[in-house]
């Protein structure tokens, strides 16, 4: 079997680019740009195509997670765009992120509905800043109280 290698996109933007990106984009909402079907068709291909497993291991682990059958010949149907009526059911996208590994097809999921996917790690760095922030702002309202007090005190004693 071969190892597939994992590539650095460098035409990656920036958290700042993407979240430009996807501003202008809700902004717009012009009728029919939502429309992700080719894209989302070609992000499972992708998504396939670097996972190690065949796609009948791909559908085989889907439907130990789902507990519902998954065939190689329905993940074929969902990535060919000569199948119009065969759509990827999205209650099976977990199931397909943890077999093959990949999250191109959940990350056009998310950018198109206006949020983003982050890994584990980067959540959890988001989370901590978040709670930073939080704590920050709280010790900014404690300094203000607590020299309001020292002007209330301040004042009772004249």
């Amino acid at each position: 079997m071969s190892k597939t290698q994992k590539r650095i996109d460098i035409n990656q933007g920036s958290i700042f680019d993407l979240l430009q990106s996807a501003t202008e984009q809700n902004a717009e909402q012009l009728p029919g740009s939502l429309d992700i079907d080719r894209q989302f068709r070609e992000a499972i291909s992708l998504d396939l195509k670097g996972c190690t497993l065949s796609r009948y291991g791909v559908a085989a682990r889907m439907s130990e997670l789902t507990g519902q059958e998954i065939t190689a010949a329905m993940l074929n149907s969902w990535t060919a765009e000569s199948h119009n009526g065969h759509r990827f059911p999205a209650i099976f996208l977990p199931a397909f992120c943890a077999a093959t590994g990949q999250t191109r097809a959940m990350q056009l999921a998310c950018r198109a509905s206006g949020s983003f996917l982050l890994p584990g790690g980067d959540a959890l760095r988001a989370e901590i800043r978040r709670l930073d922030e939080e704590i920050e702002k709280k010790q900014h309202e404690r300094r203000k109280r607590l020299a309001f007090l020292k002007e209330v005190e301040g004042s009772s004693k004249s």
